[in-house]
């Protein structure tokens, strides 16, 4: 296997790693909550607002990872099914796990709404710019 496949894979794992870790957190502010009986099961059955702050970042950070993430997955599971895969999509793919993880910190910590948005757009921007690279790719070459 290809070096640039090989690091488009741990692209895709990283992002992976991202979602895992941010289920973990929340995880650990969550439970101990509500087993302590802090938080009732009642009061957390149809929404989270029962949860402090920290939680609910982390929880709709974790939300977050199953939008823009899978249509990355999916783009880069064309580009491997493909099989010519260069420096263009690593590149790009790790541009856009980057600006995830960028995200993830902003979102999960002082959640400052301008640098999320704008690690937000830029991250679908590059997403769009890997769709539009990959579709090209795997249409125009033989």
């Amino acid at each position: 296997m290809p070096l640039t496949a090989k690091l488009l894979i741990l692209s895709i794992a990283a992002q992976v790693l991202l979602t895992i870790g941010i289920l973990l957190l929340m995880g650990r502010e969550r439970v101990p909550r509500v087993m302590s009986g802090e938080i009732s099961w009642q009061d957390i059955a149809v929404d989270r607002s029962a949860y402090p702050l920290r939680a609910r970042l982390l929880s709709n950070n974790f939300d977050n990872q199953f939008q823009l993430p899978v249509l990355f997955y999916v783009v880069a599971l064309l580009a491997l099914w493909s099989g010519s895969i260069g420096w263009v999509e690593v590149i790009l793919a790790w541009l856009f796990v980057i600006l995830r993880y960028v995200h993830a910190v902003i979102h999960t910590t002082s959640n400052s709404l301008l640098p999320r948005f704008s690690a937000y757009t830029a991250g679908m921007v590059v997403l769009c710019v890997f769709w539009v690279w990959v579709v090209g790719r795997v249409l125009l070459l033989p």
